[in-house]
């Protein structure tokens, strides 16, 4: 987690994904790129956010006038970077395009390894099946990088409840080295092991998978949690909630059509519902 990309739109969910990062950024020795993108349909690459200049007509003026707003903005995060994590070393990139295309093509160029991303909060249940998702959603299906979304206001980010949330199956397995590297930056976190199940006669095989999973690969410290709740994608940030949790820390697929409806979506689901942080990272490749 030491090269880190903020997304920023300059909203206060953004502003609350620029302080998270900053801090792990200090806490790893990292460095963060905060990038905002001018979607404009058409035209793609990076600007600069110099003297003005270029473009004709009402259009040319229009463009002028918004990217002399997006370097006010930016120098202004620039600026607060400096005055509060001045070792924290921090560049900005404007681009144009498609907002997602061009946060993907800035993970790929900039070799960077999380995305820090501000979120509005969903409560469970306000979504439809078929509503457009948000950037954050989406970046958590398509980022080949973990994505860490933030909800809220983090003026000290400090981690002591991390909840691995799984249902223990083999796939599971798959995440430990990410999961070890979590705990690793936060050693002084509890980890809990949580299972979201639909029926309670369904707690004890859950409970057993957990340990299963701890003994398999020697995990000493943990908590293991089954949570009863009707649907999985609820269940996650109610139990978040109830045990106080910094961060939620779930495996992803990235997956597109069916597969990706029936599976894929509980992350992106939890990523926007859970009030506390959540990080999501894909499958290894094998």
């Amino acid at each position: 987690m030491q090269n880190l990309l903020v997304p920023t739109d300059f909203s206060p969910e953004a502003h609350h994904a620029f302080e998270v990062a900053l801090q792990l950024a200090r806490r790893t020795g990292g460095h963060v790129t905060l990038l905002h993108v001018v979607d404009t349909p058409g035209a793609a690459g990076v600007v600069s956010t110099g003297p003005a200049g270029g473009g004709s007509g009402l259009d040319g003026v229009f463009m002028v006038q918004l990217l002399q707003n997006t370097k006010r903005h930016m120098h202004a995060l620039m600026a607060e970077a400096a005055r509060t994590h001045a070792t924290v070393p921090v560049q900005d990139i404007v681009a144009t395009g498609d907002v997602d295309a061009a946060v993907l093509d800035t993970i790929r160029t900039q070799r960077i390894d999380l995305v820090v991303v501000g979120a509005h909060e969903h409560k469970p249940g306000s979504h439809l099946l078929f509503a457009p998702d948000s950037h954050a959603e989406r970046l958590v299906r398509l980022a080949p990088c973990p994505v860490l979304t933030v909800k809220h206001p983090a003026p000290e980010f400090e981690v002591h409840h991390i909840v691995f949330a799984s249902d223990f199956q083999p796939e599971a397995d798959l995440a430990v080295a990410s999961l070890r590297q979590v705990c690793a930056a936060f050693p002084e976190a509890t980890l809990h092991l949580l299972d979201v199940v639909t029926s309670a006669t369904e707690y004890p095989a859950a409970i057993a998978r957990i340990h299963a999973f701890a003994q398999r690969h020697q995990l000493a410290a943990y908590e293991p949690d089954v949570f009863d709740a009707p649907e999985v994608s609820a269940g996650i940030p109610r139990y978040a909630e109830q045990a106080h949790a910094d961060l939620v820390v779930m495996l992803t697929h990235g997956r597109t059509g069916l597969r990706h409806w029936l599976q894929g979506s509980i992350a992106e689901s939890v990523a926007v519902q859970a009030a506390a942080p959540v990080l999501t990272f894909h499958a290894p490749v094998a």
